[in-house]
């Protein structure tokens, strides 16, 4: 699962600031899930930005919308009907629902309100641990399953380095080692 979290309200305020209409859009996948930018984190951070407005004498018209998914074209034609009303769109998508509707309406300035982490898994309820980096060549199948691109603070794809201990990484000690992680699951 793509993993977020959304950028902090000063960033977000610079980019609306210019403008007088925001089409707000949410995620119901991803984002959703890990909580960075559903249809609740949508209306959080709406009010957020008419209060940051107010504050600041000015007005902000924001119309709250969440698709499906932002990355799918077909869910991005939903837009249609309130783009045009739009000075500007916010996503809380990944990055690619962001890029998907920039691709879609090149005449419309696109923000992104949510940084993109990583592709992750969930170890407990609010913690995501990076799991893959879409590198794009897959190694899981001679590795045991565990990513040493996205598990390896070095990232090393031949082993391990020289530095780790006691099954930990030599970045630190709380990082258990990819390669010792691989090793033990290979033995097993």
């Amino acid at each position: 699962m793509i993993t977020a979290e959304r950028k902090p309200m000063e960033e977000i305020i610079a980019c609306v600031e210019p403008y007088q209409r925001i089409l707000l859009i949410g995620c119901n996948e991803c984002v959703t899930v890990c909580a960075a930018g559903g249809r609740k984190e949508v209306g959080m951070l709406s009010s957020a930005l008419q209060m940051a407005f107010m504050q600041a004498g000015k007005t902000l018209e924001i119309k709250e919308l969440t698709l499906e998914r932002q990355c799918d074209p077909e869910y991005i034609e939903e837009l249609v009907p309130y783009i045009d009303h739009a000075d500007a769109v916010l996503s809380m998508a990944c990055g690619c629902g962001v890029q998907e509707i920039a691709r879609r309406f090149k005449d419309k300035h696109v923000y992104p309100a949510v940084n993109t982490k990583f592709m992750g898994a969930s170890e407990r309820q609010g913690m995501w641990a990076e799991r893959c980096q879409g590198c794009g060549d897959c190694v899981l199948g001679i590795t045991g399953g565990i990513c040493p691109i996205a598990r390896c603070s070095k990232r090393l794809l031949n082993g391990p380095c020289g530095g780790s201990g006691n099954g930990k990484c030599e970045i630190s000690p709380d990082v258990d080692c990819a390669w010792q992680l691989i090793w033990d699951r290979m033995k097993a």
